[in-house]
């Protein structure tokens, strides 16, 4: 057990707190961008010094390291504004936030089990007086086996440590020799017993280059045998080894399948959404038409995966809470992939917009393959000429907050009366919005092209003359005909 002698504090900290997601470089790699910072706490016990080992239970196998900047509190700060708030930081140092990615899920977002294990925040080992160094050019690296693996600064944080500070302080007091672990850049990955990980915090802008010297963390193997009456168990599945290895490659996952490949959307390109509908409905699927939805442009074709975000009505004081800064609308738009159709759910409420030009423009600029909405759509005719596919309900001149508060994304919604999962794929057209099922599409983008063909050659039939008794649909006279012309016959 380390003791408060064994780290560079001279008290042991009441409180340690870790930031979740703070650097542009881990947002990145994470392929999301929060709008504002979210914490958890870590029990003093999991301290450590430099030197120190961490240990990876026997039978687990994502043990993450994650170079920190770590900052101690000096004066107490409460409800302190952001340009008072390095003025309460005395000190600062590495810290080495180690997780246990394995006992994750459970615990995610109070990550207690997964990252508050004894030895798991190892930090010094010197401490640098925050009064000579600038917040915003801290520089933090840390070494596996001696290779460069994380290397950022301060300066590209998405949210600077005052802004942390100042949050903090307006819900708790922050102590005299509390600790804020500030969050890491992208790097971390996944260590193994024998590994040797050390951190180092320095200021290089600063004459003398003062720096918290290298926090050395060894990795060991530790005791097992966790109890199943007691609590969960370890699991990993593949979304815990991307996150902790930081890449699908790093983890040696490779690339997931497309769910919507190449070949496949030239299919659905060339297959009309009525057919579509045909042939899910002869498979048992109904209820997959987004109803009430049309293009701005007649004779739009759209196809496309499926991202969501959701609506809720109005209330003014949830509008105040989430409908400004970088709310999840445009957070949805902002982030949207190539190749994505953002789908929103509106509750079929046409009196306000839910997008306009600006946000139409920049899914656009990404790559979008185009957006349904079962609401309204502001700037409606400058939206349709950006050439994004946009299904709506039409064209309303009011603002979001008359109607709307954005509220969350990546979930399953509903739109125009359609459920719709993240990943569904979308076809649209003239008749049209439909949802489709990715395990079935392939099957069903060919049934659908097959009976275009038989549908074309019986209106050409029907155009030579011929009654469309016996023809439409097709008899077995007729049927016999068909297949020796597509030389489909036995």
């Amino acid at each position: 057990m380390p003791t408060k002698e064994s780290t560079p504090f001279q008290v042991t900290p009441g409180k340690i707190i870790a930031v979740h997601l703070s650097y542009a470089s881990r947002a990145a790699q994470r392929g999301r961008t929060p709008a504002s910072p979210s914490y958890f706490l870590k029990p003093s016990s999991s301290l450590s010094a430099s030197g120190s080992t961490v240990e990876r239970p026997a039978g687990t196998e994502l043990l993450a390291f994650e170079g920190e900047i770590a900052l101690v509190i000096g004066e107490p700060a409460h409800r302190i504004s952001v340009g008072e708030a390095w003025n309460h930081v005395a000190w600062v140092t590495a810290s080495n936030d180690w997780g246990l990615y394995d006992l994750r899920s459970n615990d995610k977002g109070s990550n207690l089990r997964n990252k508050g294990r004894d030895g798991y925040t190892p930090v010094g080992p010197e401490l640098i007086d925050a009064r000579t160094v600038d917040p915003a050019a801290l520089r933090v690296r840390a070494w596996r086996n001696g290779d460069l693996v994380q290397d950022d600064t301060s300066g590209a944080m998405i949210f600077p440590f005052s802004r942390l500070i100042a949050d903090l302080s307006q819900h708790l007091t922050l102590e005299t020799g509390d600790v804020i672990l500030t969050g890491t850049p992208a790097g971390s990955s996944v260590a193994v017993p024998g590994d040797v990980i050390e951190v180092e915090v320095d200021a290089p802008t600063v004459e003398g280059a003062p720096s918290s010297g290298r926090l050395v963390s060894r990795v060991i193997e530790g005791p097992g045998g966790f109890d199943p009456a007691l609590g969960s168990l370890p699991s990993v599945d593949d979304h815990q080894r991307e996150e902790a290895w930081g890449s699908r490659e790093a983890a040696g996952l490779g690339e997931p399948g497309p769910a919507l490949s190449p070949a496949l959307r030239a299919k659905l390109l060339e297959t009309p959404v009525a057919g579509l509908s045909q042939q899910l409905r002869k498979r048992g699927l109904d209820n997959v038409a987004i109803d009430g939805v049309r293009p701005s442009v007649p004779g739009t074709k759209m196809v496309g995966v499926a991202k969501t975000l959701r609506f809720v009505p109005n209330r003014e004081d949830l509008f105040r809470s989430h409908g400004g800064g970088f709310n999840a609308q445009k957070r949805v738009f902002d982030s949207v992939g190539e190749g994505e159709v953002i789908v929103i759910e509106a509750r079929g409420e046409r009196g306000s917009g839910t997008l306009g030009d600006v946000l139409a423009l920049r899914a656009q600029v990404r790559g979008a393959a185009g957006v349904v909405t079962d609401g309204g759509v502001r700037d409606y005719v400058t939206v349709a000429e950006t050439g994004l596919p946009v299904f709506s309900q039409g064209p309303h001149p009011a603002v979001l907050g008359r109607k709307h508060v954005p509220w969350d994304s990546d979930l399953t919604i509903s739109c125009g009366g359609a459920t719709v999962q993240p990943g569904d794929i979308i076809v649209g057209d003239d008749d049209g919005v439909i949802v489709l099922p990715p395990s079935l599409a392939e099957e069903v983008a060919d049934a659908a092209l097959a009976q275009e063909a038989e549908d074309a050659w019986i209106a050409r039939q029907v155009a030579d003359g011929h009654p469309v008794d016996g023809l439409f649909p097709l008899n077995a006279e007729w049927r016999a005909r068909f297949e020796a012309d597509h030389g489909t016959g036995e």
